[in-house]
């Protein structure tokens, strides 16, 4: 019997969802997250999820995993004493910025830390101008004094990054080569091979952040392939990147900077690949967990893949998924701020102590507080009675609160469900709105262990009429992971006019990334059948600071091929900003080659209709608080598990499964489809 197992590291839970490639059967499992060591929580589940389904660590054939170490690293600065080598007068500018503020009104607000102290960081006399001609030559003697020096101040990382090395790597080899001779025991990132791209402070400071976040990782790595080893496991596990796709643990340990968005990146695939089951194509991603929110939008079923973003303050150039965060999740602590008004998040309880119903110290109400209190989540346990909770400690907490505000306990609870709503509607606006979509087109997928909870007062928010809810929410990350592919990207930035490129010298550039593409493959062990490609340009009107990226079509590089790109253009340019500026020049910059490495995947099966009658999945009845009804109404409780395809269970009702729960409020329907799916919509 062969089991593939993914594995998702949250901050709250470690997620396991095993999956038998014979059967389809679907089992999953929730352990507590262990956040001293992630690793010891990762193996403690896999090891309980394999007992569970009667499993041999031999009978596994896919380990797949999730991680927020890098986030974590990042967002709490536990990076490692870094140096920087760059071009003499550019070692300022990883302070020096963009000179942007945060937010532009805010003359208090502080920018992120500099990763790199200043004496850490050295300047080389070396100038390759930008049309890729070198002026001044980099002298070898003056690199390893720079390499001494930063080893002598302690620095564990070095980066090393000078000004268009993206046109010509040569100094940036020759001194990646100097560094293995100087400093074999130290982790190396090198820009032209991270971010091969222009803008250099974007690419410094990619590279700065791959450096402090490399000997993390390759910690946490070798830590957790002994561990997957040591229970017997022999297939070698992958990492998933920010692009939605993975590799292997020694390459993630090279590129940390692809993974800061490794655990919601599967979300998205898993919800992809079940927009492709339901027949919808338009989706809104919603994964509340214990921290955060994580939201991204689907069009014609597939989502954005950006190529520059700002995680946690600091500007990273990496593929990543389209995907937008709000510090709100289920452990999100409720507040009174100094102007008397109520706040959620972002601070939050986490795992240990976690919310005050855990019983573990905090004395401070959470979102999961305020849905025990209300009973919208069971007031009793979580994760099927495995988790016993005191609904008495939810109200005390929310009762210190309520006097504060002068108000109910019950209306305080309710307030703050209302909050964390209004947080979470401004990230869909985000990601929806203000790119030129309307939410109310689209259907609004809830997932993680809070998000169905929320699902539909979110969607009565956004005045979307459905919400899909898939069969397995609560760990749907770790689904996600047996749903993806290898995964890569290459890049080169050459800039010329759309009009006056030569399908010939637009070709070489490709042919160039397909070449870097075909030694991955073969490093990767991918065979022929299993390879596939897709290029993309970036693009954007002369004189404009931002590109826009196209899909380039296959096949040779013609006439046609240009006309393509250029209607592609227009229409994603009208579609964002709301206008095309006709006669003005069109601009090539950054030319995308992302190669995938097909794997088996798990698929699901359509079950037969077994009618709407939801009856014998009734459990009993709970009065809950009902935001439509204003107060508790009698709900009926049903147990995922026991329904059918094509039972309906109308509102107001609860749905509980381990992961998680549902909530269907009055006015509402969900209808099981035939992949187990739950689709709520409007009576």
């Amino acid at each position: 019997m062969a089991w593939r197992i993914g594995v998702d590291s949250g901050g709250t839970f470690t997620d396991v969802c095993l999956f038998n490639d014979a059967t389809g059967e679907v089992v999953i499992w929730k352990v507590s997250s262990t956040p001293d060591d992630p690793s010891r929580g990762i193996t403690q589940g896999i090891d309980e999820g394999l007992k569970r389904v009667d499993g041999a660590a031999s009978d596994v054939t896919f380990v797949g995993h999730g991680t927020t170490v890098a986030t974590n690293a990042l967002i709490q600065r536990r990076g490692v004493r870094t140096g920087l080598i760059t071009t003499e007068g550019f070692r300022d500018l990883l302070e020096i910025g963009r000179q942007k503020r945060p937010d532009l009104y805010d003359l208090q607000a502080d920018k992120p830390e500099t990763l790199v102290t200043r004496d850490l960081r050295i300047g080389v006399n070396e100038r390759v101008l930008g049309n890729g001609k070198t002026e001044i030559v980099l002298n070898e003697d003056e690199i390893r004094d720079a390499v001494r020096k930063l080893k002598a101040e302690g620095a564990e990382a070095i980066a090393v990054c000078f000004l268009y090395s993206f046109l010509d790597p040569a100094h940036e080899e020759l001194t990646a080569r100097i560094l293995a001779e100087e400093f074999p025991e130290g982790f190396v990132a090198v820009s032209s091979r991270i971010a091969p791209e222009f803008r250099e402070f974007e690419r410094l400071s990619t590279t700065v952040v791959n450096a402090y976040l490399g000997p993390v990782m390759q910690s946490y790595v070798r830590a957790l392939k002994r561990k997957i080893v040591d229970l017997g496991i022999t297939v070698a596990p992958q990492l998933t990147q920010s692009n939605g796709g993975v590799i292997g643990f020694d390459a993630a340990a090279d590129l940390p900077v692809r993974t800061v968005l490794s655990g919601p990146s599967t979300g998205v695939v898993a919800a992809q690949a079940i927009g492709r089951m339901t027949g919808i194509s338009n989706l809104i991603t919603f994964d509340m967990g214990g921290t955060s929110s994580d939201v991204a939008l689907l069009s014609n079923g597939r989502c954005r893949v950006v190529n520059e973003a700002v995680v946690h303050g600091y500007p990273l150039k990496t593929p990543m998924l389209d995907i937008h965060t709000v510090g709100a999740g289920g452990g999100s602590i409720a507040y009174v701020d100094s102007g008397g008004l109520l706040k959620v998040g972002p601070r939050s309880a986490g795992a240990n102590p976690g919310p005050s119903c855990y019983g573990l110290g905090n004395d401070e109400p959470t979102v999961t507080d305020a849905n025990v209190l209300l009973q919208t989540q069971n007031p009793e346990y979580l994760l099927n009675g495995r988790m016993k909770i005191d609904q008495e400690l939810s109200r005390a907490a929310v009762a210190r609160l309520a006097e504060k505000l002068g108000m109910g306990v019950l209306e305080t609870a309710n307030g703050i469900l209302d909050i964390v709503t209004a947080n979470m509607a401004k990230a869909i606006r985000v990601i929806s709105v203000q790119r030129g979509h309307d939410p109310r087109d689209y259907a609004l997928v809830a997932f993680g262990g809070a998000g169905p909870v929320h699902a539909a007062r979110l969607a009565r928010e956004l005045g979307m009429s459905r919400v899909l809810i898939p069969r397995t929410p609560g760990v749907l990350c770790a689904l996600g992971l047996l749903m993806t592919d290898l995964r890569t990207d290459f890049s080169a930035t050459q800039m010329t006019r759309l009009d006056e490129a030569s399908p010939e010298a637009i070709g070489a550039i490709f042919d160039n990334l397909a070449e870097q593409a075909s030694q991955w493959f073969t490093q990767e062990n991918i065979l022929p059948e299993e390879r596939r490609m897709e290029r993309n340009v970036d693009l954007r009107y002369a004189g404009q600071n931002y590109e826009i990226s196209v899909p380039v079509p296959p096949g040779p590089v013609t006439q046609a091929s240009f006309d393509a790109i250029r209607q592609g253009f227009l229409d994603a340019h009208r579609q964002l900003y709301g206008f095309v500026a006709d006669g003005e020049p069109i601009q090539m910059v950054t030319f995308r080659l992302s190669a995938s490495g097909l794997v088996d995947k798990a698929e699901f099966r359509p079950l037969p209709d077994a009618g709407p009658d939801a009856s014998a999945a009734i459990t009993g009845h709970r009065d809950v608080w009902m935001v439509e009804a204003k107060g508790f109404v009698k709900a009926a409780l049903y147990t995922r598990d026991a329904l059918r395809p094509g039972n309906v269970v109308a509102g107001p009702a609860i749905i509980d499964q381990m992961d998680t729960t549902t909530v269907v409020p009055p006015g509402m329907a969900a209808t099981v489809d035939n992949y187990l799916n739950l689709i709520l919509e409007a009576r």
